[in-house]
Protein backbone atom coordinates (compact mmCIF):
# COMPACT_ATOMS: atom_id res chain seq x y z
CA UNK A 1 0.00 0.00 0.00
CA UNK A 2 2.75 2.33 0.97
CA UNK A 3 4.48 1.52 -2.33
CA UNK A 4 1.32 2.21 -4.51
CA UNK A 5 0.81 5.47 -2.30
CA UNK A 6 4.88 6.60 -3.23
CA UNK A 7 3.94 5.67 -6.91
CA UNK A 8 1.02 7.52 -7.32
CA UNK A 9 2.90 11.04 -5.42
CA UNK A 10 5.64 10.86 -7.68
CA UNK A 11 2.97 10.98 -10.60
CA UNK A 12 1.85 13.58 -9.38
CA UNK A 13 5.14 15.79 -8.91
CA UNK A 14 5.54 14.81 -12.49
CA UNK A 15 2.28 15.70 -14.37
CA UNK A 16 1.21 18.98 -12.29
CA UNK A 17 4.27 20.60 -13.42
CA UNK A 18 3.43 19.84 -17.00
CA UNK A 19 -0.04 20.90 -16.44
CA UNK A 20 0.61 23.67 -15.56
CA UNK A 21 3.27 24.44 -18.36
CA UNK A 22 0.17 23.75 -20.87
CA UNK A 23 -1.70 25.94 -19.24
CA UNK A 24 0.91 29.04 -19.87
CA UNK A 25 0.80 28.19 -23.96
CA UNK A 26 -2.86 28.21 -23.72
CA UNK A 27 -2.84 32.10 -22.46
CA UNK A 28 -0.14 32.87 -25.00
CA UNK A 29 -3.04 32.34 -27.74
CA UNK A 30 -5.13 35.24 -26.37
CA UNK A 31 -7.49 34.64 -29.11
CA UNK A 32 -8.50 30.45 -29.98
CA UNK A 33 -11.93 31.17 -31.99
CA UNK A 34 -12.91 32.90 -35.82
CA UNK A 35 -15.85 33.20 -37.52
CA UNK A 36 -15.54 34.10 -41.07
CA UNK A 37 -19.24 34.67 -41.22
CA UNK A 38 -20.66 34.62 -44.92
CA UNK A 39 -18.27 35.14 -47.90
CA UNK A 40 -18.21 35.09 -51.79
CA UNK A 41 -16.51 32.35 -53.70
CA UNK A 42 -13.00 32.75 -54.30
CA UNK A 43 -12.79 36.04 -51.70
CA UNK A 44 -9.32 36.14 -50.39
CA UNK A 45 -10.45 34.67 -46.53
CA UNK A 46 -7.99 34.52 -43.99
CA UNK A 47 -7.19 34.64 -40.33
CA UNK A 48 -3.78 35.51 -38.21
CA UNK A 49 -3.89 33.58 -34.74
CA UNK A 50 -0.85 35.28 -32.84
CA UNK A 51 1.49 33.51 -30.03
CA UNK A 52 2.61 36.07 -27.62
CA UNK A 53 5.76 34.17 -26.12
CA UNK A 54 6.46 35.65 -22.84
CA UNK A 55 7.79 33.37 -21.38
CA UNK A 56 11.83 32.43 -20.78
CA UNK A 57 11.94 29.93 -23.36
CA UNK A 58 11.79 29.54 -27.06
CA UNK A 59 8.41 28.04 -28.86
CA UNK A 60 8.74 25.33 -31.55
CA UNK A 61 5.49 24.49 -33.54
CA UNK A 62 6.08 21.32 -34.95
CA UNK A 63 2.75 21.01 -36.99
CA UNK A 64 -0.52 22.46 -36.95
CA UNK A 65 -3.62 19.81 -38.35
CA UNK A 66 -6.52 20.52 -39.74
CA UNK A 67 -9.94 18.72 -39.32
CA UNK A 68 -11.52 19.62 -42.74
CA UNK A 69 -9.76 20.24 -46.48
CA UNK A 70 -11.92 24.22 -46.10
CA UNK A 71 -9.64 25.48 -44.17
CA UNK A 72 -4.96 25.30 -44.70
CA UNK A 73 -2.94 26.55 -41.77
CA UNK A 74 -0.35 27.80 -42.58
CA UNK A 75 2.68 28.31 -39.58
CA UNK A 76 4.28 31.81 -39.71
CA UNK A 77 6.69 31.56 -37.36
CA UNK A 78 7.61 27.92 -36.36
CA UNK A 79 10.41 29.43 -33.65
CA UNK A 80 9.47 32.07 -31.26
CA UNK A 81 11.57 33.57 -29.14
CA UNK A 82 11.30 34.53 -25.87
CA UNK A 83 9.62 38.19 -25.74
CA UNK A 84 8.93 38.29 -29.57
CA UNK A 85 5.47 37.02 -31.30
CA UNK A 86 4.37 34.52 -33.85
CA UNK A 87 1.33 33.52 -35.68
CA UNK A 88 -0.16 30.45 -37.65
CA UNK A 89 -2.61 31.68 -40.49
CA UNK A 90 -5.77 29.97 -40.95
CA UNK A 91 -7.04 30.09 -45.01
CA UNK A 92 -10.48 29.23 -46.01
CA UNK A 93 -10.56 27.64 -48.82
CA UNK A 94 -13.69 29.56 -50.73
CA UNK A 95 -12.01 28.82 -54.29
CA UNK A 96 -13.19 24.85 -54.35
CA UNK A 97 -15.44 24.70 -50.77
CA UNK A 98 -19.04 25.76 -51.11
CA UNK A 99 -21.73 25.98 -48.28
CA UNK A 100 -21.48 26.04 -43.77
CA UNK A 101 -17.83 24.61 -43.55
CA UNK A 102 -15.66 24.80 -40.48
CA UNK A 103 -12.30 23.27 -39.36
CA UNK A 104 -10.42 22.69 -35.54
CA UNK A 105 -6.81 23.44 -36.01
CA UNK A 106 -4.79 21.47 -33.85
CA UNK A 107 -1.24 23.30 -33.03
CA UNK A 108 1.28 20.86 -31.53
CA UNK A 109 4.34 22.11 -30.04
CA UNK A 110 7.53 19.95 -29.42
CA UNK A 111 9.38 22.61 -27.01
CA UNK A 112 10.18 23.29 -24.43
CA UNK A 113 7.43 20.82 -23.94
CA UNK A 114 5.29 18.84 -25.76
CA UNK A 115 1.34 19.74 -25.85
CA UNK A 116 -1.68 20.86 -28.37
CA UNK A 117 -3.64 23.94 -28.24
CA UNK A 118 -7.23 23.77 -30.55
CA UNK A 119 -7.48 26.68 -32.78
CA UNK A 120 -11.53 26.75 -34.63
CA UNK A 121 -12.74 28.47 -37.53
CA UNK A 122 -16.07 28.59 -39.29
CA UNK A 123 -17.98 30.44 -42.13
CA UNK A 124 -20.64 30.21 -45.15
CA UNK A 125 -19.32 30.25 -49.00
CA UNK A 126 -22.16 31.54 -51.11
CA UNK A 127 -21.16 30.32 -54.58
CA UNK A 128 -23.56 32.85 -56.23
CA UNK A 129 -21.17 36.16 -55.73
CA UNK A 130 -17.98 36.01 -56.42
CA UNK A 131 -15.14 39.07 -55.76
CA UNK A 132 -12.52 39.11 -58.94
CA UNK A 133 -9.70 40.03 -57.64
CA UNK A 134 -10.73 38.22 -53.58
CA UNK A 135 -9.30 40.50 -52.01
CA UNK A 136 -8.44 44.31 -51.88
CA UNK A 137 -4.77 44.30 -51.14
CA UNK A 138 -2.89 47.65 -51.08
CA UNK A 139 0.56 46.24 -50.76
CA UNK A 140 3.01 48.33 -49.42
CA UNK A 141 2.34 52.03 -49.69
CA UNK A 142 3.61 55.82 -48.18
CA UNK A 143 1.72 56.79 -45.22
CA UNK A 144 0.24 59.95 -44.80
CA UNK A 145 -1.20 59.94 -48.62
CA UNK A 146 -4.45 58.68 -50.36
CA UNK A 147 -4.29 55.51 -52.20
CA UNK A 148 -7.33 53.64 -54.22
CA UNK A 149 -7.94 50.20 -55.01
CA UNK A 150 -10.63 48.52 -56.65
CA UNK A 151 -12.68 44.91 -56.93
CA UNK A 152 -15.20 43.60 -58.73
CA UNK A 153 -19.03 41.52 -57.70
CA UNK A 154 -19.70 39.33 -60.18
CA UNK A 155 -23.36 37.88 -59.45
CA UNK A 156 -25.38 34.98 -61.10
CA UNK A 157 -28.47 34.01 -59.35
CA UNK A 158 -31.85 36.10 -59.06
CA UNK A 159 -33.04 39.12 -61.52
CA UNK A 160 -34.11 41.81 -58.83
CA UNK A 161 -30.69 41.32 -56.82
CA UNK A 162 -28.77 44.24 -56.08
CA UNK A 163 -25.78 45.95 -53.88
CA UNK A 164 -27.68 48.64 -51.93
CA UNK A 165 -24.41 49.95 -50.37
CA UNK A 166 -20.91 49.24 -48.99
CA UNK A 167 -19.94 49.55 -45.07
CA UNK A 168 -16.44 50.99 -44.41
CA UNK A 169 -15.31 49.93 -40.86
CA UNK A 170 -12.71 52.53 -40.41
CA UNK A 171 -12.87 56.62 -40.66
CA UNK A 172 -10.20 56.34 -42.85
CA UNK A 173 -11.86 54.14 -45.01
CA UNK A 174 -13.78 55.30 -47.55
CA UNK A 175 -15.73 53.48 -50.19
CA UNK A 176 -17.57 53.92 -53.58
CA UNK A 177 -19.54 51.23 -55.89
CA UNK A 178 -21.00 51.44 -59.31
CA UNK A 179 -22.56 48.95 -61.21
CA UNK A 180 -21.15 47.92 -64.05
CA UNK A 181 -23.23 46.05 -65.58
CA UNK A 182 -26.49 44.34 -65.74
CA UNK A 183 -28.45 41.10 -68.15
CA UNK A 184 -30.64 38.12 -67.14
CA UNK A 185 -30.06 37.05 -63.77
CA UNK A 186 -26.26 38.50 -63.66
CA UNK A 187 -25.16 41.66 -62.56
CA UNK A 188 -21.53 43.16 -62.20
CA UNK A 189 -20.49 45.82 -60.07
CA UNK A 190 -17.00 47.92 -59.12
CA UNK A 191 -16.15 48.51 -55.67
CA UNK A 192 -13.03 51.21 -54.88
CA UNK A 193 -11.96 51.56 -51.70
CA UNK A 194 -10.02 54.98 -50.56
CA UNK A 195 -7.63 55.35 -47.78
CA UNK A 196 -6.88 58.88 -46.64
CA UNK A 197 -3.98 60.72 -45.26
CA UNK A 198 -4.97 60.19 -42.04
CA UNK A 199 -4.69 55.65 -41.89
CA UNK A 200 -2.38 54.93 -39.67
CA UNK A 201 0.90 54.21 -40.14
CA UNK A 202 1.54 50.01 -40.73
CA UNK A 203 0.39 46.60 -41.76
CA UNK A 204 -3.73 46.60 -41.08
CA UNK A 205 -6.31 43.92 -42.46
CA UNK A 206 -9.49 45.24 -42.22
CA UNK A 207 -12.80 44.56 -44.51
CA UNK A 208 -15.75 46.53 -46.06
CA UNK A 209 -18.90 45.15 -45.85
CA UNK A 210 -21.36 44.39 -48.73
CA UNK A 211 -24.43 44.82 -47.91
CA UNK A 212 -27.50 43.47 -50.75
CA UNK A 213 -30.81 43.07 -51.25
CA UNK A 214 -30.75 39.33 -50.43
CA UNK A 215 -32.74 38.57 -46.70
CA UNK A 216 -31.00 35.65 -46.16
CA UNK A 217 -27.61 36.86 -46.07
CA UNK A 218 -27.21 40.48 -46.68
CA UNK A 219 -23.98 41.25 -45.88
CA UNK A 220 -20.94 39.70 -47.30
CA UNK A 221 -17.05 40.92 -46.32
CA UNK A 222 -14.71 42.41 -49.01
CA UNK A 223 -11.10 41.96 -47.27
CA UNK A 224 -8.91 45.02 -47.48
CA UNK A 225 -5.37 45.24 -46.22
CA UNK A 226 -2.30 46.95 -46.76
CA UNK A 227 1.33 47.87 -45.19
CA UNK A 228 1.63 51.75 -44.72
CA UNK A 229 5.29 52.73 -44.16
CA UNK A 230 5.50 56.11 -42.25
CA UNK A 231 8.69 58.27 -42.48
CA UNK A 232 9.47 56.32 -38.82
CA UNK A 233 8.67 52.83 -37.83
CA UNK A 234 9.41 50.06 -35.37
CA UNK A 235 9.52 46.81 -35.16
CA UNK A 236 8.57 44.40 -33.24
CA UNK A 237 5.08 46.86 -32.88
CA UNK A 238 4.76 44.92 -29.42
CA UNK A 239 7.81 44.83 -27.17
CA UNK A 240 7.00 42.02 -24.87
CA UNK A 241 9.24 41.48 -21.68
CA UNK A 242 7.81 38.95 -19.94
CA UNK A 243 7.90 38.42 -16.39
CA UNK A 244 10.50 41.03 -14.21
CA UNK A 245 10.65 42.51 -10.86
CA UNK A 246 11.92 45.58 -10.01
CA UNK A 247 15.81 46.25 -10.21
CA UNK A 248 16.05 43.81 -12.84
CA UNK A 249 16.98 44.60 -16.71
CA UNK A 250 16.06 42.56 -19.40
CA UNK A 251 17.07 43.05 -23.00
CA UNK A 252 15.00 42.92 -26.26
CA UNK A 253 16.07 44.05 -30.09
CA UNK A 254 14.94 46.60 -32.01
CA UNK A 255 14.65 47.62 -35.58
CA UNK A 256 13.92 50.84 -36.52
CA UNK A 257 13.45 52.27 -40.38
CA UNK A 258 12.64 55.32 -42.17
CA UNK A 259 12.76 56.73 -45.85
CA UNK A 260 15.78 58.43 -45.25
CA UNK A 261 18.96 57.88 -43.27
CA UNK A 262 18.68 59.17 -39.48
CA UNK A 263 20.22 58.71 -36.06
CA UNK A 264 18.08 58.08 -33.27
CA UNK A 265 18.35 60.51 -30.57
CA UNK A 266 16.30 58.96 -27.04
CA UNK A 267 14.21 55.90 -26.40
CA UNK A 268 11.57 56.36 -23.46
CA UNK A 269 9.17 53.25 -22.82
CA UNK A 270 6.18 54.37 -19.54
CA UNK A 271 7.26 52.51 -16.63
CA UNK A 272 10.69 52.14 -17.82
CA UNK A 273 14.25 53.55 -18.16
CA UNK A 274 15.69 52.48 -21.08
CA UNK A 275 19.24 52.26 -22.04
CA UNK A 276 21.29 51.72 -25.70
CA UNK A 277 23.68 52.13 -27.28
CA UNK A 278 23.31 54.85 -29.56
CA UNK A 279 24.05 54.85 -33.68
CA UNK A 280 27.05 56.91 -34.87
CA UNK A 281 25.77 56.50 -38.62
CA UNK A 282 23.06 57.48 -40.16
CA UNK A 283 21.54 54.76 -42.09
CA UNK A 284 17.48 54.33 -42.93
CA UNK A 285 17.56 50.65 -41.31
CA UNK A 286 19.20 50.32 -37.49
CA UNK A 287 19.08 47.21 -35.52
CA UNK A 288 20.12 47.15 -32.03
CA UNK A 289 19.62 46.28 -28.41
CA UNK A 290 17.88 48.32 -26.00
CA UNK A 291 18.21 46.80 -22.46
CA UNK A 292 14.51 47.92 -19.91
CA UNK A 293 14.23 47.95 -16.27
CA UNK A 294 11.44 48.67 -14.13
CA UNK A 295 11.65 52.74 -12.75
CA UNK A 296 8.06 52.33 -10.64
CA UNK A 297 6.76 50.45 -7.62
CA UNK A 298 3.69 49.15 -9.49
CA UNK A 299 3.70 45.33 -9.88
CA UNK A 300 1.60 43.45 -11.85
CA UNK A 301 0.78 43.52 -15.81
CA UNK A 302 2.02 46.53 -17.11
CA UNK A 303 1.26 48.19 -20.66
CA UNK A 304 2.70 51.50 -22.13
CA UNK A 305 3.79 53.26 -25.19
CA UNK A 306 7.43 52.96 -26.19
CA UNK A 307 8.59 56.41 -28.37
CA UNK A 308 11.45 56.60 -30.40
CA UNK A 309 12.80 59.66 -31.80
CA UNK A 310 15.26 61.16 -34.25
CA UNK A 311 18.21 63.50 -34.04
CA UNK A 312 17.81 67.30 -36.00
CA UNK A 313 15.92 70.08 -37.05
CA UNK A 314 13.54 67.74 -38.84
CA UNK A 315 13.40 65.15 -36.03
CA UNK A 316 10.78 62.11 -35.87
CA UNK A 317 9.42 59.96 -33.82
CA UNK A 318 7.64 56.24 -33.69
CA UNK A 319 5.68 55.08 -31.41
CA UNK A 320 5.23 51.35 -30.02
CA UNK A 321 3.91 48.98 -27.26
CA UNK A 322 5.73 47.38 -24.19
CA UNK A 323 4.67 44.77 -22.11
CA UNK A 324 5.63 43.25 -19.05
CA UNK A 325 4.47 41.23 -15.98
CA UNK A 326 6.21 43.03 -12.95
CA UNK A 327 6.36 40.69 -10.16
CA UNK A 328 7.33 41.52 -6.39
CA UNK A 329 10.44 40.44 -5.19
Amino acid sequence: MNRVSSIVFVASIVIAPALGLTQDINAMIPVKSHQFGTVAVASKTEYRFFINNNSNNTLHIQTVRASCGCTTPIVETPYIAPGQSGSILARFNTDTFRGKRGATLTVVFDKPYFTEVRLTVDGYIRQDMVFHPGAIDFGKRAQGQEHSQSAKIMYAGRDDWSVVEVLATKPWMQVDVKQESRAAQRANYVITVKLDASAPAGYFQDEVIVVTNDRNMPRVPLRVSGDLESELAISPQTVAIGAIKPGESVSRQLVVRGREPFLVESIKAAGFDVTFAAPTEAKATHIFSATFTPNGNNVGPQSGALVITTTGTSSRSAQAMVTADVRSK
